[in-house]
């Protein structure tokens, strides 16, 4: 599992393959038209610098934004192959912070960037929605399930169905067992990026709520008979 995953991985980044269909791009300049506030209060535009799966910095202007919508890991955080490896149930280690942040450097490249922030515009870090070449990095991310979609209200349509799709698929962090980030957000005391998998694991095991759970336990759950 742990060795297709990684392969797999490896092939996504290297493949440059363009995944989105025709119906979801939107030019830059339609975006652009779309924006009748000030530059410096709705719009952000330019080259960025990703900081992680869903959080982009544009070095010029100085301002972060977070992708409206959904939520990756942060870079500290492991998640663990759901198969445990050889005769010994140990879990092999995944990095699903640094491979979301490795997949949106992908799609981002070295191409700018537009964002429309998401009211309130006063927030330090604000929610926006951001693409290139008309491909909406959230979209992006959630198609190759190294996002999910946040917890808000009205959750946009599309991208529930971008994230159906993904765990059926079990693509990206579905195919992961990895803690709820809102929970390891609360409880990680260790947010740097020398976190060793050890400390998620531990974690996992006083879980309140895990994002996968082990496909071995949906396997041999019991079938319904209710309906």
């Amino acid at each position: 599992m742990i060795a297709r995953l990684a392969i797999g991985a490896l092939l996504l980044l290297c493949a440059g393959v363009d995944l989105a269909p025709a119906a979801d791009l939107v030019s830059d300049s339609a975006v652009d038209q779309r924006l009748d506030a000030p530059e410096t209060q709705s719009k952000l535009r330019g080259r960025v610098s990703v900081v992680s799966g869903d959080t982009l910095w544009f070095p010029i202007l100085g301002r972060r934004v977070q992708l409206a919508g959904i939520q990756a890991c942060p870079v500290p955080q492991w998640g663990f192959d759901p198969k445990p490896q050889g005769t010994i149930a140990i879990t092999a280690p995944i990095p699903c912070g640094p491979l979301a942040k490795a997949w949106l450097k992908r799609v981002v490249g070295n191409r700018p960037v537009v964002c429309r922030l998401v009211p309130p515009y006063g927030s330090e870090v604000p929610a926006a929605k951001c693409s290139t070449r008309g491909r909406d990095l959230g979209l992006e991310m959630l198609r190759v399930g190294w996002a999910r979609v946040a917890a808000i209200a009205g959750p946009n349509p599309r991208y529930l169905t971008a994230e159906r799709y993904a765990r059926s698929a079990r693509y990206g962090l579905w195919g992961t067992y990895v803690l709820d980030m809102d929970e390891w957000n609360r409880k990680a005391v260790d947010r740097t990026v020398e976190r060793q998998p050890l400390a998620d694991r531990a974690l996992l095991q006083e879980r309140e709520r895990e994002i996968t759970p082990l496909f071995a336990d949906w396997r041999n759950r019991p079938r319904r008979r209710d309906h």
